[in-house]
């Protein structure tokens, strides 16, 4: 007959089954400080090379205060956004497979839908305000939408996610008080949050 060690062992494999099939586990911590390196990078070359730091919310675009290199400055942060999601990708997916699962299932659609509603929201939003000129409110904009995105995908993977979701959506709204600092507290959410998140998933959870 099994012991009670034997229950405890089967309990606690059928929990970890259970979590496995309604949790996205295959994050990764070395995506989360890749990801910061790159914003640090995209707000070093929007600051030094493009000139970009908006010191009030709105802009003119008649005069000449407006931002006359938008377009290479969207550009960047597609470069930004696609090279932080290609490495989040090829993260997952070398995790998934060296636990022996499959990266896309059922769960990693619902994180996905669930991240998507605040980020395309968001993702138009931008576009509004910088068609009506309004540049200071972009970087704290972009970190609200982008935080609570994160707390939406913290129900479908690790509850460290939702913190992080929080912590960006927090940076966004005093960013959003304190325009002239909008990407100091960018340079705090997408970048510094993002390594010391990284970081943390790396030394708790192995990876």
């Amino acid at each position: 007959m099994k012991d009670s060690r034997d229950y405890i062992r089967d309990i606690a494999e059928i929990r970890a089954m259970m979590e496995r099939s309604s949790k996205f586990l295959s994050l990764s911590g070395g995506a989360g400080i890749m990801a910061g390196i790159y914003a640090l990078l995209g707000v070093y070359i929007a600051y030094e090379v493009l000139g970009f730091n908006p010191d009030e919310a709105s802009y003119d675009s008649s005069s000449g205060n407006y931002f006359s290199r938008m377009p290479e400055l969207i550009l960047l942060a597609f470069i930004i956004l696609l090279l932080a999601l290609g490495t989040a990708v090829y993260f997952s997916i070398s995790r998934a497979r060296q636990k022996g699962e499959k990266v896309w299932n059922p769960t990693a659609r619902r994180l996905l839908v669930h991240m998507a509603v605040p980020l395309v929201t968001g993702g138009l939003l931008i576009l509004i305000l910088i068609s009506k000129g309004l540049l200071g409110l972009i970087a704290p904009f972009t970190l609200i939408f982008y935080g609570l995105a994160l707390y939406n995908a913290g129900k479908f993977t690790y509850g460290e996610v939702r913190v992080m979701g929080l912590v960006q959506t927090a940076l966004g709204l005093m960013g959003t008080y304190f325009i002239g600092y909008g990407l100091l507290f960018w340079i705090l959410g997408f970048g510094l949050v993002h390594i010391l998140y990284g970081i943390y998933m790396h030394y708790r959870y192995g990876q």
